[in-house]
């Protein structure tokens, strides 16, 4: 049987796209690779003009940033696409929103300036809603978690057991709220990342703290941390660029 052989012609990437989407509702439980297959489906339907890579199984060159965990919320993910025409940033926008299923949304797309976006995604935001709890109680857990020097917590990975210290990357937790009580965490992006329920498995090895149920968990930015803040990632693309701001769900 004979092999087949890479496509050579194709045209090369002559401008890359910046998205900002948001994984809303049910789309909290989809994969990242399940919503790898949509997002590809969805340039498809919206006739976007994708740049491929070379060699025997060209794909779409779509690069993704540091994807939520399955489960999670979401009003900041990020990906980049390069296409092989210019484009107009608002009529991508549209397409690619109309085109992928309820609960995916994008929420703004710009053309991408000099610089890696990943290097501007150095912490994220998280609200962990948690229904049923005291905020006293709650309060007393995260201010115990703050004080303490470190708080070691256990991943299971395919290689053993890895310590990680969940207290050395949050930036900053506050309780608000009592309907529900909700934590806001910033924690800034290490290899490997600390996700939120190693937040949650701290606040129980430090304060012996259990939600009554678990808890809800939403990623409300990402970004670089300045002055107590999260800069928006996508600034720089605007300055002398064009952006396409989203509506739905805005």
């Amino acid at each position: 049987m004979s092999r087949p052989t890479p496509d050579r012609d194709q045209p090369p990437a002559v401008q890359k796209l910046r998205v900002r989407f948001a994984k809303r509702g049910r789309m909290r439980f989809t994969s990242h690779r399940d919503f790898q297959r949509a997002f590809e489906r969805a340039l498809r339907r919206a006739h976007v003009p994708m740049a491929f890579s070379h060699g025997f199984t060209p794909h779409p060159k779509v690069s993704y940033l540091g994807a939520s965990p399955t489960g999670a919320a979401s009003e900041a993910e990020y990906l980049e696409v390069s296409v092989t025409q210019e484009c107009d940033p608002e009529h991508i926008r549209s397409a690619l929103d109309e085109a992928l299923p309820d609960g995916f949304d994008v929420v703004d797309l710009v053309i991408a300036g000099p610089g890696a976006l990943a290097d501007r995604l150095q912490v994220s935001s998280w609200l962990l809603e948690m229904g049923g709890a005291d905020v006293a109680t709650v309060t007393d857990a995260v201010d115990g978690f703050l004080a303490a020097e470190s708080v070691e917590v256990r991943r299971r990975t395919k290689n053993g057991t890895r310590t990680l210290d969940a207290r050395a990357v949050l930036l900053h937790g506050d309780v608000t709220g009592d309907d529900p009580v909700a934590v806001t965490a910033v924690i800034r992006h290490e290899s490997p990342t600390v996700r939120p329920d190693e937040i949650m498995a701290g606040l129980r090895l430090v304060a012996g703290f259990e939600p009554p149920a678990p808890p809800r968990v939403t990623r409300l930015a990402q970004g670089l941390w300045s002055n107590g803040a999260i800069d928006d990632p996508l600034a720089p693309d605007r300055v002398g660029g064009a952006s396409a701001p989203g509506r739905r769900g805005e």
